[in-house]
């Protein structure tokens, strides 16, 4: 796996953690009236945090295991509205979803940086990107980190509007 990559993936906890810790006090749970122009799923900032914790144990977590197992499968998407709801994202306790995310991101660094040329070309189709390789799926995955930290920056972005009385 090329550096930037993997330095990128092990950086992302520190992050995540820095960007939800720049959500002011009272607004971990608070949503826009409008999600228009968000550049990730549209959630609350609690529900980020809990979303790429899911994403990286029941989504990546699986999808690896299987490429790296089976021949060529299909990868499931996750329906984030279902497990929002079913996992009750808006009550967690943001410092154990972080926490866990970042136990389930070192367990994926690792198992990433260990991965030889051969076990990267491996193949799998995934639901809504196509046919792809590990490495494809990694690379997936940092540009998913990417995309919460800009939908923390979005939030941020409509809470200082909100707290400056912004019409709209």
């Amino acid at each position: 796996m090329n550096a930037i990559t993997l330095r990128a993936l092990q950086a992302f906890p520190d992050q995540l953690e820095a960007h939800y810790a720049a959500i002011p006090d009272g607004f971990r749970h608070w949503a826009p009236p409008s999600w228009e122009g968000v550049p990730s799923e549209p959630l609350t900032a609690i529900e980020q945090v809990c979303h790429v914790r899911d994403i990286e144990i029941d989504g990546y977590h699986v999808r690896f295991h299987r490429t790296l197992h089976e021949t060529h499968p299909t990868l499931a998407s996750i329906d984030t509205d279902t497990l929002a709801w079913e996992r009750a994202y808006g009550a967690s306790d943001a410092a154990a979803a972080l926490a866990a995310f970042r136990a389930a991101r070192v367990r994926s660094v690792g198992l990433i940086a260990g991965l030889a040329p051969g076990q990267l070309d491996r193949t799998a189709v995934f639901d809504g990107y196509g046919p792809l390789t590990l490495r494809s799926l990694v690379h997936y995955l940092c540009s998913h980190d990417q995309q919460h930290l800009a939908g923390l920056q979005w939030l941020l972005g409509k809470i200082e509007a909100a707290r400056a009385s912004v019409p709209a």
